[in-house]
């Protein structure tokens, strides 16, 4: 199964080190060397706004310009406010890239990636995965 990652494990693992959830960091190189993580482009964006070093974003562009976006249509927009208004409904708030990941990985039924506490109140409402990182073999 492939994997949408979220912006919390991607950011951790390209722009900062924090050995509480370095799991969630090796999780997303396995999936990159088994081809399995999946970059939607609002999560580009988010990843890519708020750079002030141009040299730092064209860097961390360039890296991200090796795993394509997943291509959105008009039905994964529009899953994503049906879950926004059913999350909303029981009193769960998020983001609309939250909102739209969980869209996406329903509708395709792939898991998700993430270091953000919110998505478990989603899985509670929602039909989605949640992928929790491999344990490390130490040896």
């Amino acid at each position: 199964m492939n994997v949408v990652v979220d912006t919390s494990v991607w950011s951790l693992a390209l722009r900062r080190r924090r050995s509480s959830t370095a799991a969630h960091a090796r999780e997303l190189a396995e999936l990159i060397g088994e081809g399995r993580a999946a970059l939607l482009g609002p999560v580009r964006h988010e990843l890519l706004s708020g750079v002030p070093d141009q040299k730092h974003y064209e860097t961390l562009r360039d890296h991200l310009r090796a795993f394509p976006d997943i291509t959105l249509a008009a039905e994964d927009y529009e899953e994503a406010a049906a879950f926004f208004n059913r999350c909303r409904a029981r009193g769960i708030q998020g983001s609309n890239t939250d909102f739209l990941i969980c869209a996406v990985a329903a509708r395709r039924r792939l898991g998700i990636l993430t270091t953000d506490t919110d998505f478990t109140y989603f899985a509670k409402v929602l039909p989605i995965h949640l992928l929790a990182p491999r344990p490390s073999v130490s040896g």
